[in-house]
């Protein structure tokens, strides 16, 4: 998007003139504070993203336009967010192939830090068919790589909305380990401290959510936590939007939460323009001893109705009631917090919730993606895929190889984040994974169907090959066992783009919507193998 070579120029000359570091966000217990000065940091924020829209399902559109990657647009709006006393903006989706210099330093100009979302519409976890493999990964870490760099970057959502509903609570797993990962590749790039969270809604597995991403191993927790509430609608009240009720329930949590989205903007059964009234319990004394500020949903004006700003045919932007509104609500609240030196942290992590009838993630989370591993097992196999697989031929071999009534060929494959059951392939690429159902298929019918005398075939989809599996790769597939259900103690390995950007992941993108039939309470569900990128969980919801 174009907005005009002024506005463009006058970008360039606002970063020339003003280059400055921010100060870091860093955690501490519950809370966020500016590194060097120790004050306590509350977010101020706006969700800003354009014709975007993300909620979980296996439909929709997969393309998104890189709101940070637009300087123009960025020269027109941080202006405007400045007049908010706007100091956070989330982002949904960026591209991380792309150059971000620009935005990033005028948002540090202002003092604006970002949080963003590692997903975008075809590379994410989905909460109908969940994975957490190669592509996913190397999606993931691309942006961490990329936003590792800029001071006012204040952190990631691994997940938004992923699991919205006691039947897709499994999903859970995934985003966790997803969670792990990409905290553990921080650290083995030795980045700086930067937080990794999840964000979800306001449902009613809102406390087992909270608590399952809170639980166990530190290395796989969050470390702060992202609440998309819109339960204060018009002239409400701090305990009506049960806004006491969140607030109280937060209160032990050992880790920064705030409202990731807010701002209803239904009063009375009609949409209309938002008075922003519960800014003032938001930032008030008893809310900010729990919560660390919100993020308003959005900026944007668009279909559903949420919008601060309206930008025309022209580019240009229009300030709309809303952002009057809320300007006049931001400008009336001072929190002040506590000094990180004087403050000493008591809050424990959460238990772990119980499996049940309205909570099914296992606390036992699938492997990590690790490129090494995956060559190695198809190095060590009779019968791959060929090279030029069509996405039409995965999901036909698929359906067949992976449905138990035709044999056990998927085991090595399969992820169950119900029982916690993973094949020690489940994270690799679909051309892998059909390669090692192709040779579990191949192996069986030599040993048992002499009749079947090409059994690695499959109309062309497959070829042979001679095992090449020694040294570090024999140890590997030897841990994964026959049956590919072994444990393997290896860390990732995938790496994303440079910092630098430019250079994109090798994810095909289109492959990475394909999935293998999950298990489900011992029964085998079998997904629907698509080629329409499937959606992370809801990022902007369409109320």
């Amino acid at each position: 998007m174009k907005i005009g070579s002024t506005l463009a120029a006058a970008a360039t000359l606002v970063v020339a003139c003003a280059a400055a570091d921010v100060d870091p966000i860093v955690i501490k217990g519950s809370k966020f504070f500016y590194k060097t000065n120790g004050t306590e940091f509350f977010i101020k924020g706006v969700a800003y993203q354009q014709d975007y829209s993300n909620n979980g399902s296996m439909t929709g559109g997969t393309s998104y336009t890189d709101p940070l990657a637009d300087q123009a647009a960025c020269a027109r709006d941080i202006p405007l967010m400045t007049q908010l006393q706007t100091n956070t903006i989330r982002v949904y989706a960026v591209d991380p192939t792309k150059n971000h210099d620009q935005c990033m330093q005028m948002l540090a100009n202002a003092g604006i830090y970002v949080v963003a979302d590692l997903g975008e519409p075809k590379n994410s976890i989905n909460r109908d068919s969940p994975q957490w493999n190669q592509e996913i990964y190397q999606r993931y870490t691309a942006v961490v790589d990329v936003f590792s760099k800029y001071t006012n970057t204040l952190g990631f959502f691994a997940g938004n909305e992923v699991t919205n509903k006691a039947n897709n609570t499994e999903a859970s797993a995934f985003v966790k380990a997803a969670v792990r990962d990409v905290k553990a590749y921080i650290l083995q790039k030795k980045y700086r401290p930067l937080g990794v969270g999840y964000a979800t809604n306001d449902d009613d597995q809102r406390t087992e959510l909270a608590h399952y991403f809170n639980c166990g191993d530190p290395s796989a927790s969050i470390d702060f936590w992202g609440y998309n509430i819109y339960s204060w609608c018009g002239r409400s009240s701090y305990r009506a939007s049960h806004y006491e009720e969140r607030t109280r329930e937060f209160s032990t949590y050992n880790v920064p939460a705030f409202f990731a989205e807010y701002g209803c903007n239904v009063i009375d059964g009609v949409e209309g323009p938002r008075g922003f009234y519960e800014v003032a319990s938001l930032y008030g004394d008893e809310m900010t001893k729990v919560w660390s500020g919100g993020i308003v949903y959005m900026y944007y004006q668009e279909a559903n109705n949420y919008g601060l700003v309206s930008v025309g045919s022209d580019e240009k932007a229009t300030k709309l009631p809303d952002f009057t509104a809320l300007s006049r609500q931001l400008a009336s609240v001072n929190p002040t917090g506590v000094a990180m030196s004087s403050y000493s942290p008591t809050n424990q992590p959460q238990a772990c919730p119980k499996q049940d009838n309205v909570w099914s993630a296992s606390e036992k989370l699938p492997p990590s993606p690790n490129n090494a591993v995956c060559s190695c097992m198809v190095q060590s196999l009779n019968c791959t895929a060929n090279s030029n697989i069509s996405d039409d031929d995965l999901q036909t071999n698929f359906d067949y190889l992976c449905d138990p009534n035709n044999g056990d060929y998927c085991s090595g494959i399969l992820a169950n984040g119900t029982k916690g059951v993973y094949g020690a392939y489940s994270m690799c690429t679909p051309e892998e994974r059909i390669s090692w159902a192709f040779n579990a298929f191949f192996m069986d019918q030599t040993k048992n169907n002499p009749k079947n005398t090409d059994p690695c075939n499959f109309k062309g989809a497959a070829k042979k090959q001679t095992p090449k599996a020694n040294g570090n790769c024999k140890d590997v597939v030897n841990q994964a066992g026959a049956a590919g259900t072994g444990a393997i103690t290896a860390a990732p390995t995938a790496t994303g783009v440079s910092s630098g950007g430019g250079a994109a992941s090798s994810s095909t993108g289109a492959a990475s919507a394909l999935t293998v039939p999950g298990f489900n309470a011992g029964m085998v569900q079998m997904t629907a193998y698509v080629t329409v990128a499937a959606f992370i969980g809801a990022a902007m919801v369409l109320l």
